[in-house]
């Protein structure tokens, strides 16, 4: 795998902490924010991992609302709001961009995909002099397919290439085989300039060889590898001695 500095479309991300009004309340309440200067972002895969409330998807969510992205999801062109409750992180964040700029993008978010199905339909309804959008998506209704065709249907016929992906927990609906699949398509599209950042639970999804994991934790920041992860430990310890960690476990 090429190493694409072409496609570094977003550098780095710096938090303003001078003028946070106070870490009491949230998003800034929230561990890692005490700790956060700058977080440096890899020309092609950066990840961002770590336990359940340590702010992987506030962090992605609000990197993608100063970018101009819709806080559901979606591409630039996305206006729409089911549910006003992302975090004001945004204003208190300056991204470092790229000498380049991309050509595509789109901000992926597992637990609002539904909104943005709903939201494609009833744009299609309206009369355009242009395609549907709907289209773009490989021209079936979203909400005909399964939860995981629908989040692959994104991946393999919208995202385009020479763009910039940033993808919060992708592989919430997809099987195995499926995280396998992801992978194949961000090395094809690593290969087209593109650069992805993702937030993942999967230890499939963080194999990708030319990137980099940041692992978010009650003590701070750092890079990891993927062997080095709890995600990756876990894992393996239960498979390589399922029966052992399953005796503790129900004990």
């Amino acid at each position: 795998m090429k190493l694409n500095n072409d496609s570094q479309y977003i550098r780095e991300v710096y938090l303003k902490k001078d003028q946070i009004p106070s870490y009491n309340n949230f998003p800034f309440s929230l561990p890692i924010f005490r700790t956060l200067s700058e977080l440096n972002f890899h020309p092609n895969v950066t990840y961002i991992i770590g336990e359940n409330g340590m702010g992987k998807s506030t962090l992605l969510e609000g990197i993608a609302i100063a970018l101009g992205f819709n806080p559901e999801g979606g591409t630039l062109n996305f206006n729409f709001s089911s549910f006003d409750s992302h975090s004001n992180l945004d204003k208190y964040i300056r991204l470092v961009k790229g000498v380049n700029k991309a050509k595509d993008s789109f901000f992926f978010r597992a637990e609002t995909f539904y909104n943005i199905a709903t939201n494609i339909e009833d744009l299609d309804k309206e009369p355009s002099f242009g395609g549907k959008i709907i289209d773009s998506f490989g021209g079936r209704s979203l909400h005909e397919q399964s939860h995981g065709e629908s989040f692959f249907a994104a991946f393999t016929e919208r995202f385009q290439g020479n763009g910039l992906y940033i993808l919060d927990e992708p592989e919430a609906a997809l099987s195995p085989l499926r995280q396998l699949s992801l992978l194949s398509r961000i090395n094809d599209l690593v290969n087209q300039s593109s650069q992805f950042i993702i937030s993942t639970h999967s230890p499939i999804l963080m194999a990708y060889p030319n990137s980099r994991i940041i692992e978010l934790t009650e003590n701070g920041i750092n890079e990891v590898r993927l062997e080095d992860t709890q995600h990756y430990a876990i894992m393996k310890q239960f498979f390589d001695d399922r029966d052992r960690l399953l005796h503790h476990l129900f004990r």
